[in-house]
């Protein structure tokens, strides 16, 4: 018998109901005429709302574009942002946390933890990203932000990513209550 009230379990499905975007729906969208017209004029104002930033006086067009393309390899290559692992030992460090308390909380073996600390270019799965970030009780934007450090990012075309979403911007961080209505929702589990 699951803990995971009905209650919750409907709340989730109104959720997923309103983000859920399935694969090739909008080609779907887009053969009927009037949707077409209507996501065209759409897409049209969202470029023109878009140009109205980018043509504003005080920007010049092409001084990013023509830095990156004359800086060196090596000169990129100093500016690589934290890997994955160092980011997540970094959080730990700036929550105050111990490395037992997190993968706990994520549903994580030790050994498997383990391996994470002692490789700096450790390349999780998705799921132990995000079961890491549910740990560590990351808000939306810092785990879009962690899980890209593993090449990861959340899409509304995934139910377990919008569940994840769903239980993150409410703060729940129960990997237990997670996992179950992931589970109730024919979803694999984290961790």
């Amino acid at each position: 018998m699951s803990s995971v009230s009905a209650a919750l379990l409907d709340d989730v499905k109104k959720y997923i109901d309103e983000y859920y975007i399935e694969e090739g729906l909008s080609d779907e969208i887009l053969q009927c005429p009037e949707h077409a017209k209507a996501y065209e004029l759409r897409e049209f104002d969202i470029y023109e709302e878009e140009s109205r930033f980018i043509e504003a006086p005080s920007m010049e067009k092409y001084t990013i574009a023509k830095n990156v393309k004359d800086r060196s390899l090596s000169d990129l290559l100093d500016e690589v942002d934290d890997t994955f692992s160092e980011a997540l030992f970094r959080l730990i460090d700036a929550k105050g946390m111990k490395d037992s308390q997190v993968y706990k909380r994520a549903n994580i073996d030790r050994r498997h933890f383990s391996k994470i600390r002692n490789n700096p270019d450790y390349q999780p799965s998705k799921n132990t990203a995000l079961a890491l970030a549910v740990a560590l009780e990351l808000n939306l934007d810092e785990t879009k932000d962690f899980i890209g450090r593993a090449g990861y990012a959340l899409s509304h075309s995934s139910k377990t990513d919008i569940i994840i979403e769903y239980f993150i911007t409410r703060e729940e961080y129960d990997i237990f209550t997670i996992n179950e209505t992931l589970f109730a929702f024919d979803q694999p589990c984290l961790g």
